[in-house]
């Protein structure tokens, strides 16, 4: 803690004890993203956006953007975790916003693995053996997640997997970029293993990862607010044409007249069903409507994603997942 950056005036309990009854309409929700965004704009000399493509980053990415053109800020870098286990739809969009918003995209990828992955010819689910692995990459297994087997499946949804696939190449990335704060889509209400974060959330061991920290601007959001703030406030804010007051659409086709899905910030594949994205392998869609139509207030919002990495959420975090 006190190797870290001494430039930063920030909160790390701003939040704690909280929930998202504690701000009890969207417009609340807005005010608090508001400011969360703006102090970490203005903390950090370093600051990335952590961007999945998913509803939770793309709404932390549009207040970072807001704020930045507000308040005369940098939009920061914007680092997509490539795990090469992607609905390819969802790749489809990341690059068309990136080019749509001028984003200055890191594509966070552990090159080891794929490199592995493109030479066998491998599917997801066939076996690597960690011999293969490079000295960094043996070292997170053997050494951090002290795993004993000889080899592990290809798979992001497994304990393995999801470190090397997605918390290396995130962790990489950090050091290679020097950030220091990084501004992510997390949520109270998502996940057990999130519920006590606070706004401004200290990651400084620098046994387990490069000393940054998580600045989190939409925490306070539940499920509903979120699709809420999508379509009556981002969504009308960004697509020109749509209804200044915000219009719920029922399905793909059912958009105000002259507007496309493709103009639209929102992955297709919530309109196709999907609540949560996770790897094209092991994430269904959880009813046959879009995401917003679905009983947001008595399903699980990741009921269609893998169990077996759901149920090992709080060790991945402790090593570094977001």
């Amino acid at each position: 803690m006190a190797d870290f950056p001494d430039y930063l005036d920030v909160d790390y309990t701003d939040g704690e004890g909280e929930t998202p009854e504690d701000y009890p309409s969207v417009e609340h929700k807005i005010e608090k993203a508001i400011e969360v965004t703006k102090k970490g704009l203005e903390e950090y000399e370093n600051p990335v956006v952590m961007w999945t493509g998913g509803k939770d980053s793309t709404l932390t990415l549009y207040f970072v953007k807001e704020v930045a053109d507000r308040f005369d800020l940098e939009v920061p870098p914007v680092v997509f975790i490539d795990h090469f286990q992607h609905f390819e739809e969802l790749i489809d969009f990341a690059k068309h916003w990136a080019d749509e918003w001028d984003l200055d995209v890191i594509w966070a990828r552990n090159e080891d693995i794929g490199s592995i992955v493109e030479e066998r010819d491998l599917e997801p689910g066939d076996d690597i053996e960690i011999d293969e692995l490079s000295e960094h990459n043996q070292h997170h297994v053997r050494n951090i997640l002290e795993y004993e087997e000889d080899s592990f499946p290809f798979l992001l949804d497994t304990y393995v997997g999801n470190h090397l696939l997605k918390t290396v190449a995130l962790n990489d990335a950090i050091e290679e970029y020097d950030v220091d704060g990084i501004l992510s889509g997390v949520r109270w209400d998502e996940q057990e293993a999130r519920a006590d974060e606070t706004f401004f959330s200290p990651r400084h061991d620098p046994d387990i990862y490069p000393p940054h920290d998580r600045i989190q601007p939409i925490l306070h959001f539940d499920e509903r607010a979120v699709w809420d703030t999508f379509w009556h406030f981002t969504i009308p804010d960004v697509v020109e044409g749509y209804p200044e007051e915000g219009y719920v659409p029922q399905s793909d086709t059912d958009l105000p007249e002259g507007i496309e899905q493709e103009d639209i910030p929102v992955s297709p594949k919530y309109f196709a069903g999907f609540r949560s994205l996770g790897s094209e392998v092991s994430t269904d869609k959880s009813a046959e409507e879009p995401a917003w139509l679905q009983d947001l207030d008595n399903t699980t919002e990741r009921a269609g994603r893998a169990q077996d990495k759901e149920d090992l959420m709080e060790r991945l975090r402790d090593l570094g997942y977001m």
